[in-house]
């Protein structure tokens, strides 16, 4: 059993502690009627299937985990919705990220191998279709690594010159550089937030990092994770 999953080229998901386990969300059912149950089996399983099924949400705010993530800005920033206008899940939530007004490591970027360009899709807005021919891919990847490259020896150049560090980071390309934070959440803000970016519509990157927290959130909660499985 690992703590930690590898994403991408550099990323990860790391469960840095959790509370509860698939017994608990029973169990806060099971209060309504004045019942406990001491053991999860067959019974459980059905209800807590239900209880997925039906939305009963409030079940699942009883246990908590934290999380720490290493993933590009991009998919940071998609992320970071469901800290904000979350509604009732908005009070469940936490979220302290890496700054780099403090933190001068050596920036790290997401850099897609040559295969793994993706075209435009031909009938949406957003998402991706197919994958790019890998001679054109290496021709892309390369042209980033340049545009990277650039942006760190300006980066560089002002840190060296004197220049603040809240200031230097504006020479730093922001899309593709990784950031870190610990993500706090209850079971039921974790479950909806891979409810909509496990769905075949959200961007690859990001559906990588939520096959990730499903798999490590399901080290603690095995049941309600193959419900999840269930409904995407």
């Amino acid at each position: 059993m690992t703590d930690t999953i590898y994403v991408l080229d550099k990323g990860y998901v790391r469960l840095v502690k959790s509370m509860g386990d698939d017994l608990d969300v029973i169990n806060s059912a099971k209060v309504s009627f004045d019942r406990e149950a001491d053991s999860f089996g067959e019974r459980e399983a059905r209800l807590l299937a239900f209880l997925t099924r039906e939305e009963h949400s409030s079940v699942f705010r009883h246990s908590a985990l934290t999380y720490e993530v290493h993933a590009p800005l991009f998919v940071a920033r998609q992320w970071f919705k469901y800290m904000v206008a979350s509604t009732h899940l908005e009070d469940q939530n936490g979220w302290n990220e890496s700054s780099r007004r403090y933190v001068t490591e050596t920036p790290q970027f997401y850099i897609p191998m040559p295969g793994e360009w993706r075209s435009a899709p031909d009938n949406m807005k957003q998402g991706s279709g197919e994958n790019l021919d890998r001679v054109d891919g290496i021709l892309f990847t390369k042209e980033l690594e340049s545009y990277i490259s650039e942006g760190e020896a300006l980066y560089n150049w002002a840190m060296a010159s004197g220049v603040a560090a809240e200031q230097a980071r504006l020479f730093l390309p922001a899309y593709g550089m990784y950031v870190r934070w610990r993500w706090t959440a209850s079971l039921g803000a974790v479950m909806h937030f891979l409810q909509q970016r496990l769905d075949h519509a959200a961007q690859k990157e990001i559906q990588d990092f939520a096959v990730a927290v499903r798999d490590i959130t399901a080290t603690k909660f095995p049941v309600c994770m193959e419900t999840i499985s269930g409904n995407i």
